[in-house]
Formats: C-alpha cells, sequence, structure tokens
C-alpha cells in the first residue's frame, strides 16, 4: 500500500511538471490526450462494478451526464426555480397521491434550495476552487443518482441489470432534454476552460489508486467473492447488496467526475452526448482491456481513444488499393473490424490472462 501511494504522488508530480509543455502542443493531440485521460476514468470505475464486483451495467454515460450538467450548474451560478405546492382542492380521493406529490416537492426544494446556496457561496471561491467545487459536486450528484439506482435494481443480475442501468441512462437525457435552465436539447454553454493535463491525469492516477486501493485491501476482497460465487459469498456472511451497491456508487462518482472534466475541456455539452452509445464504449473499453484489470482497461482507454484518429489517415495512403481506400474513408468499419479480430484473438481482453488464471486457481 506504501509503494502504491509513493508511485501516485510521483504521478502527480510529473504531471505538474509536463503540464506546462503539453499545454503547448497542437490542439488537436492536445484534445486527443485529456480524452485519452478522461476515457481512463470512465472504464476504470466502470471496471469496478463490471470487473471486479462482476455485475453488467449500460447506465455509466448517465451517469458521466449527473456530473457534467451538475459541475456546469454550478460553475455559471445556474439557480433552479422551486417547485409549486400540489392545488388540494377537488376529489378527496386524489389525496393521497397529492400527499406523496407533496413529500416530493418538499425534497426537491429542499435540494434546489442547497443547490441555490452553492452557486452563490462557490463564486466566492478562487478559480481553481471553483472548478474543483464543480467537480466534486458533480461526483456526488452522480453517486447519490448511483446509489438511488443501485439499492432497488442490485438485487437483479446480468441481463436484467443492464437493461434496467440502460433504462436509467435514457431518463436522465429525457430529463435533460427537457430541463430549460440547463438549455434542454439545446445544449449547455459557457463553462469556462479549466481543464488542463494536470487535473486530468491527476484524477485519472486517483481513480487508478482508489481502485486498486480498494480491490486490494482486506475489506475490498468482498468485491471479488462477489464476482467469483455470490452464493458462496453469501453463505460466508457477505453482504453482497452492500458490496454491489458500494461498487455501483464509487463508479458513479468517478464517472461524475469525468463528466465534470468533460464539460469544463469542451466547453459546451448536449444530452445527446451522453447517449447509449456512449455507455457501450466505456464498456468495450472494460471488456476489450481485460475484466478486472485496471493496466489493461487503462490500455484500452488510450487505445480506443487514439484508434479513430489514426484511422482517419488510412484512406489518404496511397499504396493501399483504390477499393480499400474508399472502405477506409468510413473509418467506422475499421474501427468496427479491428473490435471484432481483437475479441476473437484475444477473448478474455489484452490483459485477461492473470486475472483468468486466479480464477481458475
Amino acid at each position: 500500500m506504501g509503494k502504491s501511494k509513493f508511485i501516485f504522488l510521483g504521478v502527480l508530480v510529473v504531471c505538474g511538471v509536463a503540464s506546462p509543455f503539453v499545454s503547448g502542443i497542437n490542439p488537436y493531440y492536445y484534445d486527443i490526450l485529456i480524452g485519452i485521460g478522461i476515457n481512463v476514468i470512465l472504464a476504470a470505475g466502470l471496471n469496478l462494478v463490471n470487473g471486479y464486483t462482476g455485475q453488467f451495467s449500460l447506465g455509466h454515460a448517465g451517469f458521466m451526464a449527473v456530473g457534467a450538467y451538475l459541475g456546469s450548474a454550478l460553475s455559471l451560478v445556474i439557480k433552479f426555480p422551486y417547485a409549486t405546492l400540489p392545488d388540494w382542492s377537488g376529489n378527496v380521493m386524489w389525496w393521497i397521491p397529492k400527499a406523496l406529490l407533496l413529500i416530493f416537492v418538499i425534497l426537491s426544494n429542499a435540494l434546489i434550495a442547497i443547490h441555490n446556496g452553492l452557486a452563490t457561496y462557490t463564486q466566492l471561491l478562487p478559480g481553481w476552487g471553483q472548478f474543483l467545487m464543480a467537480l466534486l459536486y458533480g461526483g456526488i450528484g452522480a453517486a447519490i443518482a448511483g446509489w438511488l439506482v443501485g439499492v432497488p435494481s442490485l438485487r437483479l443480475k446480468g441481463d436484467y441489470l443492464a437493461i434496467v442501468t440502460l433504462g436509467f441512462n435514457e431518463i436522465i437525457k429525457g430529463v435533460i432534454q427537457n430541463a430549460e435552465p440547463v438549455g434542454a436539447q439545446r445544449g449547455l454553454g459557457g463553462m469556462i476552460m479549466h481543464t488542463n493535463f494536470f487535473w486530468t491525469f491527476a484524477f485519472a492516477a486517483l481513480t487508478v489508486y482508489v481502485v486498486l486501493s480498494l480491490v486490494n485491501s482486506t475489506y475490498g476482497r468482498g468485491f471479488l467473492a462477489v464476482r467469483d460465487d455470490e452464493i458462496a459469498a453469501e453463505a460466508m456472511g457477505i453482504n453482497t447488496t452492500k458490496y454491489k451497491v458500494l461498487a455501483f456508487v464509487l463508479g458513479a462518482f468517478f464517472a461524475g467526475i469525468a463528466g465534470g472534466l468533460y464539460a469544463h475541456f469542451k466547453q459546451f455539452i448536449t444530452p445527446e452526448g451522453f447517449n447509449f452509445m456512449k455507455s457501450v464504449d466505456v464498456v468495450v473499453m472494460v471488456i476489450l482491456g481485460g475484466m478486472g484489470s485496471t493496466v489493461g482497461v487503462c490500455v484500452a482507454a488510450a487505445l480506443l481513444t487514439i484508434l479513430p484518429e489514426v484511422l482517419r489517415y488510412v484512406s489518404k495512403i496511397e499504396v493501399l488499393p483504390v477499393w480499400l481506400q474508399h472502405v477506409a474513408e468510413n473509418r467506422m468499419i475499421l474501427y468496427s473490424l479491428l473490435l471484432i479480430i481483437l475479441m476473437l484473438t484475444r477473448p478474455q481482453g489484452l490483459f485477461g490472462m492473470s486475472v483468468l488464471k486466479k480464477k481458475k486457481a
């Protein structure tokens, strides 16, 4: 554990020293580099759920959207209007539904009051403090959303859990598309570009450090027990639901952090940027890297971020046959073919062999 801390601190120092030099490179390559860091955070967080705990989530983009929009709303000082109380006039038979609606309105207004107060207070902080507060706020909001989804749904397994998380992703996107304070379908812009090389890879290193430290700790062995044999783990007295919810909450928290970094780098976000295909991209990174292999997931996140950009230049290679150049003009065809070939040749993932050996042992 002490060695991991020194490595983490070393990465922070390297990021701090390299950041001024990296910021001066070509903006196109800088965009790819930041994308790699954000995808590492997303994939490492999802690996805790899909890889180490053995669940299957398809809603990671929804948690990223929560973090992106909440963090942006805080940094832009967007204050939400309070919900109105229900009208108690009319038929008595509607009082029970209205009472439930009243509870929902009271809870919603309490959360809105907290948000509006934080939005006002955050402006008193310096620029970097506002940025960190926005990231933390978005991460906590995403973690709460993960808990709300995880508690009722993580008693499900496999395909059923995937369908529930997919439904959550679409619900989040639908809510944002109809939320006028954050731009609705038009999108939200105007965020200051606080995200840089240091913050992106510092949080990527923090994500990897937390996941590895947790999984390799005595407490974290419960995640592996749930993955290997959930029934046996329950027979040994392990609260499997608690471990699954905890993994879901932590994965959602880091997805929210990634969303905040993304929003403060692109400076304009839309609900379509967090659709189902974004969740699939992160799942592919976890599967390709190797389920339960943090190093493999990080390598796969970098590879799958760079690969679509590299394929842009394939169609310009004059040595290739004309028909192949025409095929290469649609780079996503080659991208899909390469993914199929990789999964056929390495079905356990790029770095998944060690995990398989452990399970066999």
